[in-house]
């Protein structure tokens, strides 16, 4: 009885085991100061995308949804195509990405997005559409939008909020520190991200 005890207590200990590998990710997220996962992946345009060909330029992700009120907020007012166009006029390759699922808020198809773009002026280098949410699980984008910042050397320096004023107002873009900004122009001026890493805001991924 004792044998069997013993027998029953090894096996249900590695039961447990197997329960706790099962609940970890599939994909760890990003970490700062890391290489940044590399995807691949066809745009709005039918175009590939291949972030390891990147290498030596910086790049942004930007996940968007365009009707959530806080990427209204900064599509709305000009602010995230200003920002783009600077961004990209500077040698930036600017990734927007969308992770809405099908039938979730914010889902497109490709002529949608091309539609979209066109409306908005937006400045991105390209839109990628992610509906099965791999690119946003790798990333473990949180928010539309979150920020991701890769430096030259193909290293995640940056994850978070795009500014510092979790607020939906437009009026409030002028009194905010733009975080994306401030990381751009640490790394043009070699110096490491002051602020590498804060809480992203705004409407979750709609996965």
């Amino acid at each position: 009885m004792i044998r069997k005890l013993a027998y029953f207590a090894i096996a249900m200990a590695f039961m447990s085991l197997a329960l706790v590998r099962v609940s970890e990710p599939v994909n760890a997220s990003a970490e700062i100061g890391e290489l940044a996962p590399s995807f691949t992946a066809v745009d709005i345009n039918g175009e590939e995308f291949k972030l390891e060909d990147q290498k030596g330029k910086i790049v942004v992700l930007e996940w968007t949804n365009h009707l959530c009120p806080f990427v209204k907020k900064h599509y709305g007012s000009g602010n995230m195509q200003s920002i783009q166009k600077s961004a990209t006029e500077n040698g930036v390759v600017w990734v927007s990405i969308v992770s809405s699922a099908p039938e979730k808020q914010g889902h497109m198809s490709a002529e949608e997005a091309q539609a979209l773009v066109k409306e908005v002026g937006a400045n991105a280098t390209t839109r990628i559409l992610d509906e099965s949410g791999e690119i946003g699980k790798m990333y473990d984008a949180k928010t539309t939008p979150h920020m991701f910042v890769i430096s030259p050397e193909g290293k995640l320096v940056y994850n978070g909020a795009i500014d510092d004023n979790p607020n939906p107002d437009p009026s409030s873009i002028a009194k905010s520190k733009n975080l994306v900004i401030a990381a751009l122009d640490d790394l043009s001026a070699g110096r490491s991200v002051e602020i590498p890493r804060t809480a992203p805001y705004g409407c979750s991924v709609k996965y």
